[in-house]
């Protein structure tokens, strides 16, 4: 029953709304039009410039190609929505194009949100008309993978949204995810979600996609849509950017908005408030709003149109101005002379596999040949400690967190249906539908009881918050940068890096490194239904450094790029690769 369920609800949404593959337009030579697979915005936006294809053109392609592969063949199941208008929003950003009116480098360009950032209300019919060009997603939902939030609808658009909007993007559809986050429990598979089912990896059959940002990062992939957003709290972007062999951006918290409201200051510890979260929350102090997206040159673009100050997010109010200009960092000759430190402790106390330091040690000499300066060891003057107790630190502030920050988001949605309005109500609904929340392998919410039973914050867990913000970064981050006067911090990917730049609320620019070689002995993730490491499984690099370095870093992030050519080594496996094109 259950997976009938969830079958008629991925199908009814995805594909009852009309739009199928067929009918595609275009009068160009095939050999003209660019490879969804791999397409990046400015080959599109020369095609659309040069009317070899429209918007609309391109929105039909992406869903025939989510046809192929989301819930058929090797049902990846990495999209849970389509937009139900998106065909008309592509067609009237078509006709602006014709009027001479592109607004700017996403004018018509597709693109996913992962689910847990807020859209609003569906409309009548009649209201729909007058309020199209504003509401770029018109009757899509919200629910962070749960059907306890199947129905609800947030007060508004979250305010990334509201910036793609006026970019003139085009909200292709939302993608799945771990559900809440992967919060609900550290026990289930990375990509599950009960709305959504287990998303898969299409670089082998069954693998493991990691989390929580999932499905935005396999649709990206595959070329599914031109870019996604994706949230992250600790690796959320970045650890799906590294399995899927594409490019992530953990941004500064405050670069992006999560649409929130005030702060308030507690022992010179800022503790957000929130009065509108328009993210489905995990922790107000490390929740982020970022890019995934095949290149580092369509990562900058993207970030440029989300970043900014917005006054519903206070964490905002906190960036430099103005903001660079990121696509203007993006130079190949940006590692020459640049002092790179390699945190050792970062990845060897995490027991990154050989395979991984292997590749790492030979992008060390690549940097070198390039003209970076490799500082190794660089690490962590408090990286001891944050092995003792930054994880630890971070899980209970993120416990607290939590509690405080969903019952807030669940308590100012506009409908909830389900009745859901505090965490208590969260649980006591997936309790009471098991049939549709816990299927077998599934059925954990450890996390959820734990932060239900925290009580909000007091002088220890000041002390707490403060001090793991401090090892991250003052005593961290911070202090090795300052210690061997380096321009950012180089690792391969791994748990205790992504904490440590959540922690201190620090950005991480992820890209392609290598792949599992094609002899790897698959491995079941703690006995579930997916698989890693295994043949050809991809993994990423890390460029980090202090609180609002995103420019920086893009450079070189860039010219690592531009040099390995990494992500166009291997191909996701050939059932997993739509045929649809334009």
């Amino acid at each position: 029953m259950q997976t009938r369920l969830k079958e008629w609800f991925l199908s009814n949404w995805l594909y009852g709304n009309g739009y199928t593959s067929t009918n595609i337009s275009s009068t160009a030579p095939a050999h003209e039009l660019p490879d969804l697979y791999e397409a990046t915005v400015a080959e599109l936006q020369d095609g659309l410039d040069s009317n070899r294809f429209s918007s609309v053109d391109l929105v039909k392609a992406y869903i025939g190609r989510i046809e192929e592969v989301n819930l058929k063949g090797p049902a990846l199941r990495a999209v849970l929505e389509i937009n139900p208008v998106a065909v008309e929003q592509a067609s009237q950003l078509d006709k602006e194009r014709r009027s001479n009116r592109k607004r700017g480098p996403l004018h018509g360009i597709p693109l996913l949100l992962k689910i847990r950032i807020g859209l609003t209300v569906t409309l009548s019919p009649a209201d729909e008309a007058s309020v199209r060009l504003k509401s770029y997603a018109v009757g899509m939902r919200t629910t962070a993978g749960s059907f306890a939030l199947q129905d609800s609808i947030p007060p508004k658009d979250a305010g990334v949204v509201t910036k793609l909007r006026e970019a003139g993007a085009v909200i292709l559809g939302k993608a799945n995810l771990s559900e809440f986050g992967q919060f609900r429990s550290h026990k289930l598979t990375g990509g599950w979600s009960a709305l959504g089912g287990q998303g898969t990896n299409a670089y082998y059959p069954n693998g493991d996609t990691c989390g929580s940002s999932s499905g935005s990062a396999v649709a990206v992939s595959i070329g599914l849509c031109a870019l996604a957003l994706g949230t992250d709290t600790t690796g959320s972007i970045t650890f799906p950017a590294s399995r899927n062999n594409i490019v992530g951006i953990k941004p500064t918290v405050g670069l992006t908005s999560r649409a929130g409201g005030t702060s308030l200051t507690l022992d010179s510890i800022l503790v957000f408030a929130h009065i509108k979260i328009l993210v489905v929350p995990i922790s107000s102090h490390q929740d982020t709003v970022g890019p995934l997206t095949r290149s580092v040159t369509d990562a900058a673009i993207l970030l440029s149109a989300i970043a900014g100050p917005d006054p519903n997010d206070n964490a905002t109010s906190s960036q430099p101005f103005p903001l660079p200009k990121y696509i203007d960092a993006l130079d190949p000759n940006s590692l020459a002379g640049k002092r790179i430190g390699v945190p050792r402790k970062v990845f060897i106390d995490s027991e990154t596999h050989p395979v991984i330091i292997a590749a790492f040690e030979d992008s060390l000499e690549i940097m070198r040949k390039m003209g970076a300066i490799i500082v190794d060891p660089a690490d962590l003057p408090s990286a001891d400690d944050l092995i003792k107790n930054g994880w630890m630190d971070e899980e209970l502030i993120c416990l607290v967190d939590f509690k405080i920050d969903i019952n807030k988001y669940l308590s100012e949605l506009k409908e909830s249906p389900s009745g859901v309005r505090t965490l208590e109500d969260l649980i006591e609904f997936i309790e009471g539908h098991p049939d549709l929340e816990q299927p077998r392998g599934y059925e954990d919410q450890s996390v959820f009881l734990e932060s239900n039973n925290t009580a909000g914050y007091n002088a220890e867990l000041l002390e707490i918050l403060e001090r793991k913000t401090r090892l991250s970064g003052e005593q961290g981050i911070d202090a090795v940068l300052s210690k061997y006067n380096l321009d950012a911090l180089v690792a391969p990917h791994s748990t205790f890096q992504a904490a440590a730049s959540a922690n201190a609320g620090y950005p991480m620019i992820q890209v392609p490194l290598g792949f599992f070689p094609d002899d790897t002995l698959p491995a079941a993730l703690d006995d579930g239904p997916t698989f890693y490491p295994a043949p050809g499984t991809p993994f990423g690099i890390s460029f980090f450094a202090s609180a609002w370095s995103e420019y920086h870093l893009l450079g070189m992030a860039y010219a690592f790029e531009q040099k390995t050519q990494t992500r166009l080594k291997r191909r996701a496996y050939t059932k997993a690769i739509p045929s649809t094109q334009l």
